[in-house]
């Protein structure tokens, strides 16, 4: 499908005085730890092996997501593990992730920086996943499945972070109980379940899922990790498989108060130069944009974003532009680095169809701009209010219009001002 080039709608649209910018700083107030390797392996320690012999495989389950300090932890655990006697194997615990294939979910892992060499023990990335039951979720029967690789393992320990779902809110949401449920459940799993959660609820079919699970599979635990705003480690905790879902509700508070957000809510464009899986499942975390757009769960309250630009795709998300379908607009750019054969395998299997669709797609940053300013109605550049960030997991540095700066928090300080000029169309900030 070709998209209108430059000369077919330029005309359209006059160009418009872009508004004053100001790049600025957010430091809210953090604590991170110092030495993560040191406490991942005395948390593993903790972990129930006692039901094991020596020797037995202990399967290590790793997601898809960006996690700071994801390798060390994840060679800690791996080397923990080795040095209780038991053998450790790497089963990517990611859905339908990687375009749901053996080889995609290992180039995603290699992109993590995680492969046989940096923690030293093998990877074990089949697709096949096991039917270990049924459970009735309100009026919805749903089969669950559990990764055959985990299953076949003599024990099971998944690591991930704790942290606000991308559509859904409620006492735990993205954490252990997800991986095993969701990450191990492999493509099969994964669509099972959400098809029924979307019906029933998340929470509701987390619990259920995870109780069948626990009944079939040899799941010892998990090493729950917290993020600060900078989302750097704030706390590693390890916790029993049966005490999932009596944990996380707690650490998911703390999340929430850790959590990156925008330094304003009342938003009339936000400019986002990246999007990816790296970043948050769903591209662009919803609950930093404000938007859920998925079938019986309202948007967050808050920001209120009027429009969303997005100009490309991360490197690490290696195609997957699922969550491109958030923003109201894009950029030919960003079309191009699209791989729609990952971004449509995990839109369908999550049911969430809305983050695949394509926006508008402009020729240029500046079309894209002129479109955009111009569809705020009343189009004024001295209160037009548009946020400038690189993605929405890295929000300590920040451009905004001058219009903003006056809601500003204390955390938040100008640092200086910054133009914006076009060349052959693509935006170029520069400090004035």
């Amino acid at each position: 499908m070709d998209f209108p080039a430059r000369e077919s709608v330029e005309g359209l649209i006059d160009p418009l005085p872009l508004p004053e910018f100001t790049r600025i700083t957010y430091e809210p107030e953090t604590t991170a730890l110092d030495d993560v390797g040191a406490i991942a392996r005395q948390e593993v320690e903790v972990l129930p092996f006692d039901d094991l012999d020596q020797g037995d495989t202990v399967a290590i389950g790793v997601g898809s997501r960006g996690i700071d300090n994801l390798v060390e932890i994840t060679s800690t655990a791996v080397a923990t593990v080795r040095d209780l006697g038991y053998e450790p194997v790497v089963v990517p615990a990611m859905g339908s992730h990687g375009g749901a294939t053996e080889t995609g979910q290992r180039d995603v892992l290699e992109h993590l920086g995680i492969d046989e060499t940096t923690v030293d023990a093998p990877i074990d990335a089949r697709m096949d996943a096991t039917r270990v039951g049924e459970v009735t979720v309100g009026e919805t029967a749903m089969p669950v499945f559990f990764s055959t690789a985990a299953l076949e393992a003599d024990g099971v320990v998944v690591i991930n972070r704790v942290k606000a779902h991308t559509n859904y809110t409620g006492r735990f949401e993205s954490g252990l109980t997800k991986m095993t449920v969701v990450g191990l459940g492999k493509q099969r799993g994964a669509k099972t379940f959400h098809s029924t959660a979307i019906a029933e609820g998340y929470e509701e079919t987390l619990e259920a899922a995870l109780d069948v699970i626990l009944d079939a599979a040899p799941v010892l635990g998990g090493v729950a990790l917290v993020e600060n705003f900078h989302e750097e480690t704030a706390l590693v905790e390890a916790i029993p498989a049966g005490s999932f879902t009596d944990r996380e509700p707690a650490l998911l508070e703390r999340a929430y108060e850790e959590m990156a957000t925008l330094p304003v809510d009342d938003i009339d464009l936000l400019v986002v130069d990246e999007i990816g899986k790296d970043i948050s499942g769903a591209g662009m975390d919803t609950n930093v944009i404000g938007r859920y757009r998925v079938l019986n769960a309202p948007d967050p309250e808050t920001p209120a974003i009027k429009l969303i630009y997005v100009r490309g795709l991360s490197e690490k998300t290696s195609g997957n532009g699922n969550g491109i379908g958030l923003a109201d607009l894009t950029r030919q750019a960003a079309i191009d680095q699209l791989d729609l054969e990952k971004a449509y395998a995990n839109a369908i299997t999550s049911g969430s169809l809305e983050k695949s669709k394509l926006p508008v797609v402009a020729p240029d940053d500046e079309i894209a701009l002129r479109i955009a300013l111009a569809s705020l109605g009343g189009y004024d550049p001295e209160t037009v209010r548009v946020v400038w960030i690189e993605n929405t997991q890295d929000l300590g540095e920040l451009v905004v219009s001058d219009a903003v700066l006056s809601d500003l928090p204390p955390a938040a300080s100008p640092v200086e001002t910054v133009s914006v000029t076009f060349e052959d169309g693509t935006a170029q900030r520069s400090i004035d």
